[in-house]
């Protein structure tokens, strides 16, 4: 039985082709495609017909890597970047691109919503979370007061794996785990919050779809879909979810003590929770999961785009940068690089910008900017690590994916921030290969910790265990790099 997983992100989209009896990716393929050029600053957005292209272009090019194979295909399991705004006309006609994740032009709209629910502190104790810039719920409104137009003409609300699972099948659904990031979720009850939802509009309830759990089939693949890519008639589509909720699946963080931590262009940390875990600051997400449990998570928009950066200032190969960075010792001579080069969701500082401090007549080679870079990134991960422990989590190992994590230096460096264990996966695409366990498990195939266990496995090889005298350096480094941003912020320098 073969199973596939689409991952659409930000970047591109990858399908990953799964068998399920030997655990093997037996095809894959990605297209990649642009967000939308020129628009202002703190505008990311991205036409959804270019996710459904990419989709259908990576399927078939899988589909014609393992040939008659295909009818062996049981199932379909999406995967989707989290809190995109996708509107639909009365015709299911898109209406306008959708702002992405990533977008943080909705702060006034954000400051609003909070002010007329009593303060962060309040939302949260309302629904679970506060209201956040990259979230859903302000994009609705900053559309409704900047684009009434477009506004007037919604009859449909979808988040990007939904707006793709709608073109699979024809169904309009969300599960609980996508819908928990639209700001609009209450946490506790799974259920829409009428009181947020009615301040933005009183129609925006009927314009959501139906929301129900994470396990159940999605629906069947359209009739001229299957005709199309020679697939069965009944084949299912799993419920899908946002691309963290399927990346805990597909690193295996389907139980207690196992933390996923993502080092690409932005980074995440995310746990499985069997009751929700609620941060009185608001800066750990509560999100529900895709397994119907819950998904405390943190989010940085700011890993490799940092070192990628300065990598660019002195023209470095990959292998050039590491060697620089690894000449310099732990800590950086004292530099703090407060890497908030794109704004900042943990710490909240979405016009953020990124400082380095400390240099010296003996700490200020390209090196040490390097090394700097890598440890400004990821002490803004263990920041989100400490809240975390802070709330109950006690992780006994980090599973790393994401393109930092191909890097030897910067493992034990995660290894010695986070003063925890880090390995990274032997099975590739997390996201894409949780997609297609989840539509596995639809399948009746079996529960998630079985199908799990079988066919997520760490590569042993890369393995980094934490180094008692860095750890506790790195502790003072986080120290100061909290501080310093809290002082820069307060003085309004951030």
């Amino acid at each position: 039985m073969l199973y596939l997983g689409i991952d659409s992100g930000t970047q591109s989209t990858k399908t990953v082709v799964l068998d399920l009896e030997t655990g093997t990716i037996l095809a894959q393929a990605s297209r990649t495609y642009d967000v939308i050029q020129g628009l202002p600053p703190g505008h990311m957005e991205q036409h959804p017909q270019d996710w459904f292209a990419a989709l259908c272009e990576t399927v078939e090019d899988c589909l014609a890597q393992i040939g008659e194979r295909r009818r062996e295909v049981r199932g379909i399991g999406v995967s989707g970047q989290q809190h995109g705004l996708v509107v639909l006309d009365e015709q299911d006609q898109i209406i306008r691109p959708a702002k992405l994740w990533c977008d943080t032009s909705t702060t006034a709209q954000c400051a609003r919503i909070e002010n007329a629910f009593g303060g962060a502190a309040s939302l949260i104790a309302k629904v679970g979370n506060a209201i956040l810039p990259g979230y859903t719920l302000p994009k609705l409104l900053w559309l409704k007061e900047n684009e009434p137009n477009h506004f007037r003409r919604i009859r449909t609300v979808l988040l990007p794996h939904d707006y793709l699972n709608f073109r699979l099948t024809g169904i309009r659904r969300m599960e609980y785990g996508d819908a928990s990031g639209t700001g609009l979720l209450n946490i506790h009850t799974r259920e829409w919050d009428r009181d947020l939802g009615d301040f933005v509009d009183a129609a925006l309830r009927s314009w959501l779809p139906p929301l129900g759990s994470s396990l159940a089939v999605h629906g069947t693949l359209l009739p001229d879909l299957a005709q199309r890519w020679g697939l069965a008639s009944d084949l299912i589509v799993s419920a899908g979810g946002g691309d963290n909720m399927l990346g805990a699946i597909g690193t295996g963080n389907v139980g207690d003590g196992i933390v996923t931590a993502s080092f690409g262009t932005s980074g995440t940390l995310y746990a499985c929770a069997e009751s929700p875990i609620i941060d009185p600051t608001g800066e750990v997400a509560a999100f529900c999961d895709s397994t119907d449990r819950w998904l405390p998570l943190a989010c940085t928009m700011n890993v490799t785009v940092v070192t990628e950066r300065v990598r660019s200032w002195f023209g470095w190969t990959l292998e050039e940068f590491e060697k620089q960075a690894a000449s310099v010792e732990p800590g950086s001579d004292g530099i703090t690089f407060l890497p908030y080069l794109h704004g900042e969701r943990m710490p909240n500082l979405p016009s953020g910008v990124g400082v380095i401090h400390g240099l010296a007549a003996t700490a200020s080679s390209p090196a040490h900017l390097a090394r700097a870079a890598m440890e400004g990134a990821t002490l803004g991960l263990a920041y989100g690590l400490r809240r975390f422990m802070e709330l109950g989590l006690a992780p006994t190992e980090i599973r790393l994916t994401g393109g930092g994590s191909k890097s030897r230096l910067w493992r034990q460096i995660a290894a010695d921030v986070f003063g925890v264990p880090v390995v990274t996966l032997a099975t590739a695409e997390g996201a894409g290969l949780g997609a297609a366990i989840q539509a596995a498990h639809a399948d009746g195939r079996g529960s998630y910790q079985n199908l799990t266990r079988r066919l997520v496995k760490v590569n042993d090889s890369t393995g980094c265990n934490p180094d008692p005298e860095r750890v506790e350096l790195y502790r003072e480094r986080l120290d100061h790099q909290i501080a310093l941003t809290r002082l820069l912020g307060r003085e309004g320098w951030l």
